[in-house]
């Protein structure tokens, strides 16, 4: 298969995972009135860690960590998928879901500026302009919607913590690509989720009391098995090939679909109306992606 199509499939996928994504926000919202984000989190990554190694062990795929790699491969581990994780899941019990969406739409701008700085990927004015835009357009949807974001003191915490979890997120997406030559993307993404399932199962322990394990609803359950299997088990795989493919920051624009796609199943499934500036909005993001997209890279 020719570089071209490697990338063509990388995009689509990638779009894919957006839907996912989209759909998860309202799926952890659900499951988290019944279990305790600690459990929640841990369950998740223990359900993609067993995905992913089944899929190995289907396809022969096994391998070894090199000596050397250990010490890099343990700490970019605990940093996307530990702190990341601790991060998002206690400040959006902090904060409204729109603060959130909208600063986790920083992802972007934080791929492009820590690649840029430290040289691992360059830009042209097209990509940077192309991320500027996607962001922009995340921040017109939420403005100007029926529901506008606030960031009121209360929520100071809650966001503080948000915009810190898309740094991390963002420092993960970069690092991850040197790993990406030698592993590929399911070595690593299984790599990467047994280091959170093993941590974050460590830290749910204390807290698991809290949940009252035999009142759970099976659509609880269901919200489980929706994020582990596909929001991080599905999702993680294909957002490293995207890195590897397509390159950081091309890959991290793709998360400024969630909001839009979100708004689509709002009008499509809940029969919601939009603003006319959140569809300006929703167009503004798709031309930063199609400009991240399209942009030469500067070598």
């Amino acid at each position: 298969m020719n570089q071209k199509k490697k990338n063509l499939i990388a995009d689509l996928s990638l779009l894919g995972i957006a839907v996912v994504w989209a759909l998860n926000f309202t799926v952890i919202k659900a499951s988290l009135s019944e279990i305790d984000p600690y459990s929640f989190n841990a369950l998740r990554f223990l359900l993609a860690t067993a995905f992913m190694w089944i899929v190995i062990a289907q396809r022969g795929a096994w391998f070894s960590i090199q000596r050397s790699d250990w010490k890099r491969i343990i700490v970019i581990g605990l940093l996307g998928n530990v702190l990341y994780q601790l991060l998002f899941i206690i400040g959006i019990d902090f904060t409204l879901a729109a603060n959130a969406a909208v600063l986790l739409g920083t992802i972007p701008i934080w791929v492009a500026l820590f690649s840029h700085l430290l040289s691992f990927e360059f830009l042209n004015r097209i990509k940077i302009a192309g991320v500027v835009f996607a962001f922009a357009g995340v921040a017109a949807i939420m403005v100007f919607g029926k529901n506008p974001i606030s960031f009121g003191s209360e929520y100071f915490l809650g966001d503080l913590l948000i915009l810190i979890a898309a740094v991390v997120w963002a420092l993960f997406t970069i690092y991850s690509k040197s790993f990406l030559t030698q592993y590929s993307p399911l070595q690593f993404s299984a790599i990467m989720t047994t280091i959170g399932a093993i941590s974050l199962t460590l830290i749910a322990i204390p807290f698991a009391g809290q949940t009252e394990w035999q009142s759970v609803s099976y659509a609880a359950w269901g919200g489980v098995f929706y994020s582990g299997l596909l929001a991080i088990g599905l999702a993680y795989i294909i957002w490293n090939n995207g890195i590897m493919n397509v390159g950081a920051v091309r890959t991290a624009t793709y998360q400024n679909l969630v909001p839009v796609l979100g708004l689509v199943f709002g009008i499509v499934l809940l029969g919601e109306s939009l603003e006319m500036l959140q569809y300006a909005g929703s167009a503004v993001v798709i031309l930063g992606i199609v400009l991240t997209r399209y942009g030469k890279t500067l070598r």
